[in-house]
């Protein structure tokens, strides 16, 4: 096996690894003290082990000091102080070109800023006008594309499917309505709704007048007549009109408008005053039937102060309306514009006024001869 490996054989003088030169010259140093001297079961010397003896590090080698140059420096004059002081407040007043171009004082800022401010608030007034004109546009344009024989879906009052009788109008608001009208269009609508709410009530107080009182039976009978009359007909002639004068800027509807619902006011005031006989818990009622039944009056108390509240409010979305009717650029001239243009367009005023020039022609024919 021996040729088939590529160690060579082992000598006589390899048998004994501590005649290795390194261990023989490590060990016969006499500076070491190690238990390598010392053989304890050696029986010709028994003596202690030689004392330990610490090796001496070598001393580090002095430090060589750099040097001198002999090389003379030139001394440096960096100026007095009053050089420095001028030179630092030279420094500070500099101003580059291009800041110097761009400065300015106070007063010209601010007017620059104030001419901006007017020139962008005049910019946004002109976009707003333009894009009521677009909107405005925008529904002749749809009211154009539907035609003169379509119409819209109505969809008021929203009756249940099962009911035979279908809705009357259509209203959406926010589809027909300017977006800087809508507030006022709606608050209406709550107006209209809270009147015919005050006419329920009024029918209930004046109910229980009634179980009180059994003379009070016309009192009754009128605030049934009120409740059935005013709900619709506020609707039709006062609420509708302003919805379509706001809807197109009719002057026709804003006039109708006006008369409508300055004479509603006054009804209102009426209603408040509470006259005895007319159906109506007014004040007068109120304090009245409250001497002989406290419930009832307390009741018709309630139904005073929602007469009163209605009224106020009349009056108030009253200037509220002549206000925006201002606004718009409507004008009596242009509501007898209109008249005239609905009169002339409806077709039964149209066959009508034709039956009446022919048979009077007719007549006159006749006469002649």
């Amino acid at each position: 096996m021996s040729k088939y490996t590529s160690f060579p054989e082992p000598n006589a003088e390899d048998q004994n690894p501590f005649q290795d030169p390194s261990v023989t010259q490590h060990s016969s140093t006499t500076g070491y003290a190690t238990l390598d001297l010392y053989n304890p079961f050696d029986n010709k010397t028994v003596q202690p082990p030689p004392p330990y003896e610490a090796t001496v590090p070598n001393a580090p080698p002095p430090a060589q000091t750099p040097p001198n140059r002999t090389t003379p420096t030139e001394p440096r004059n960096y100026g007095s102080y009053t050089n420095q002081n001028e030179d630092s407040s030279a420094l500070g007043s500099y101003v580059p070109p291009i800041l110097q171009s761009t400065a300015s004082p106070p007063g010209d800022t601010q007017s620059a800023v104030s001419a901006t401010t007017a020139e962008l608030l005049k910019k946004q007034e002109e976009l707003e006008r333009r894009a009521r004109e677009l909107e405005k546009r925008e529904r002749e344009l749809d009211a154009h594309a539907l035609g003169s024989g379509a119409s819209r879906q109505n969809n008021w009052p929203p009756l249940p499917s099962f009911c035979p009788v279908g809705p009357c109008f259509y209203q959406d608001i926010s589809v027909d309505i300017n977006q800087n009208f809508q507030r006022t269009v709606t608050i209406m609508y709550y107006y209209w709704m809270f009147t015919a709410c005050t006419l329920l009530f009024n029918l209930i107080s004046s109910l229980a007048n009634f179980c009180v009182d059994v003379s009070g039976g016309v009192g009754l009978g009128l605030a049934i007549l009120w409740f059935i009359l005013f709900t619709p007909c506020s609707f039709v002639c006062w609420y509708r009109p302003v919805y379509k004068a706001f809807r197109s800027d009719s002057s026709f509807n804003f006039f109708a408008f006006f008369f409508v619902f300055f004479a509603q006011v006054v009804f209102y005031v009426i209603m408040t005053i509470g006259i005895p006989g007319w159906g109506f818990s007014g004040w007068i009622v109120s304090l009245a039937t409250l001497k002989s039944s406290v419930p009832v009056g307390v009741i018709m108390l309630l139904n005073a102060i929602l007469f009163t509240g209605q009224a106020a409010m009349g009056v108030v979305m009253l200037k509220k309306v002549h206000s925006l009717y201002r606004q718009t650029g409507a004008s009596f001239e242009k509501a007898q514009a209109e008249f005239a243009t609905g009169v002339m367009s409806n077709q039964a005023v149209r066959q009508a006024a034709a039956t009446a020039t022919t048979s009077a022609a007719q007549s006159a024919f006749t006469g002649a001869r």
